[in-house]
């Protein structure tokens, strides 16, 4: 046994791996590779976990947070308050978005330049076919009044108390009918 003791400690070195240590210089060892990045993945949870940590956040920059969450609630809820607007008063709707459709057009790009990088680049193609479809639709606004106006004028007018509430076969079957005549005649 002295013979093959000797050789294997040549190939493998007296209590070393000769052969991992010469595949290490081609491979990585996962293992050790593994420690390594488990390490350096523990000290940035830390370094995340000092820097966003509740008990060190002032009260400038939990003002500063509840800012920031404020604009797309408001501008979901404001447009639906548009169309509620819309149906409450439409008078008074469409003076507003008359007024808006005279809102210069480099101002439209200025808001648009503002949200768009506050919501992404999307918003500015959006915003300019919502402006001329604003304007299609403010061209309907005159045909909006006068059905209204047709409507309201329907409160005006009441039943005559004279004027039966059930009407009757005679009420329905005036004229010069002959096949209704014949039949109210097979009726009676």
């Amino acid at each position: 046994m002295g013979l093959i003791g000797q050789i294997m400690g040549l190939v493998f070195g007296s209590g070393r791996n000769v052969v991992a240590e010469t595949a290490e210089v081609f491979r990585v060892n996962a293992e050790a590779q593994a420690g390594r990045e488990a390490g350096l993945q523990s000290a940035a949870l830390q370094q995340f976990g000092q820097e966003f940590c509740l008990t060190q956040r002032g009260g400038f920059d939990r003002f500063m947070d509840a800012l920031n969450r404020i604009p797309r609630p408001a501008m979901a809820l404001g447009t639906l308050a548009m169309f509620v607007a819309a149906m409450v008063d439409p008078i008074w709707f469409a003076a507003r978005m008359t007024g808006i459709a005279l809102v210069p057009e480099p101002l439209w790009w200025l808001l648009g330049a503002i949200v768009s990088f506050y919501f992404g680049a999307r918003f500015q193609s959006k915003g300019q076919d919502f402006q001329r479809d604003l304007v299609v639709g403010l061209s309907t606004v005159p045909q909006v009044v006068r059905t209204i106006g047709d409507i309201e004028s329907l409160r005006e007018v009441s039943p005559r108390p004279e004027s039966p509430a059930i009407l009757s076969e005679d009420d329905v079957f005036q004229g010069d009918n002959p096949a209704l005549a014949e039949w109210r005649g097979l009726r009676h």
